[in-house]
């Protein structure tokens, strides 16, 4: 069987064999007004445009529509019978426009972003701010988590669009980077790093036991893979809040995104400490399933990202 280039029909299809939606609406608007300048002006188009479409229609269907004159247009009987069953298929085709329009605002009323902790808590509330403004009648809800949660999320497709810090993409999903970020170690000013001259090797770090954000996290994915996968675990905790809370009482030190501590290292509740001979630094994504473009709103949303 012969292969149809993408974008044509076969010949024997309808789409060869019936008028496009445009012709036929020229055609009503013909039989409604009795000019086919009339309905060419109605349709904001010109006088020999029209013509030309009616001449083609002819040639498609095979029998002669419109008998022209010096007096106007007038439908020939067959004219009369194509006009008929024309106005069927534009009702039908406003119908189908109807439905199809239905369908985006229901789409467009709603939005379900996931989102890992560093990027629910520190950038995405600035996003949907902008976002509201752009579409004040889109609910949005927020569904927060490590990266392989939001994986998970966005392949049962309980999220629209969703947000990732880890170093890789997770199976399923395309992405596209939005931005930048640094891990840096933490501690309280009273712990023994926080007074120290020079830069903490990786080997120390590793072998320091450290509060740690959980296994599946963007956080931990990233620390695994800088020192090997020998961090020491002194407590795991799954939110990036409550490690900031455990350091900052003294409990030890850790490893979190720049921008989740801003505050507590301008307050001095925590300090910075330098590292040498290691990476930490990740892009933190946006992530959608595979083929998947995002629409509406939350195509919106992830312009508003990379703004």
């Amino acid at each position: 069987m012969a292969e149809v280039a993408e974008g044509q029909f076969r010949a024997g299809s309808l789409a060869h064999r019936v008028p496009d939606l445009g012709a036929l609406e020229l055609l009503l608007a013909v039989a409604r007004l009795g000019s086919l300048g009339g309905a060419a002006r109605e349709l904001g188009i010109t006088q020999p445009a029209a013509s030309s479409r009616i001449r083609s229609m002819e040639r498609q269907l095979g029998v002669a529509l419109v008998d022209r004159s010096p007096r106007g247009s007038r439908l020939t009987d067959a004219g009369a019978l194509v006009t008929d069953w024309a106005r069927r298929v534009v009702e039908a085709a406003e119908a189908f426009d109807a439905g199809a329009q239905a369908l985006r605002d229901r789409r467009d009323s709603r939005l379900r972003v996931a989102a890992s902790m560093t990027i629910a808590e520190y950038l995405l509330p600035g996003w949907l701010l902008a976002l509201r403004a752009q579409r004040p009648d889109t609910a949005v809800s927020l569904l927060a988590g490590n990266s392989a949660a939001v994986a998970e999320r966005l392949l049962a497709d309980e999220a629209d669009l969703g947000f990732v810090e880890g170093l890789t993409v997770p199976t399923g999903l395309d992405s596209v980077v939005i931005a930048h970020d640094n891990l840096i170690v933490v501690t309280a000013p009273g712990h023994a790093w926080a007074r120290r001259r020079r830069s903490l090797e990786a080997s120390e770090l590793a072998a320091t036991p450290l509060i740690l954000r959980e296994k599946g996290s963007g956080t931990r994915q990233v620390l695994d893979a800088a020192l090997g996968g020998l961090a020491r675990p002194l407590i795991e905790l799954s939110s990036t809040t409550a490690v900031k809370a455990a350091v900052v009482s003294g409990a030890g030190p850790a490893v979190l995104s720049e921008l989740a501590v801003g505050e507590e290292l301008s307050m001095r509740r925590l300090v910075s400490v330098p590292v040498a001979g290691v990476s930490l630094a990740r892009d933190l994504r946006a992530v959608w399933p595979t083929g998947h473009r995002p629409v509406g709103p939350a195509r919106d949303l992830l312009s508003l990202t990379r703004g």
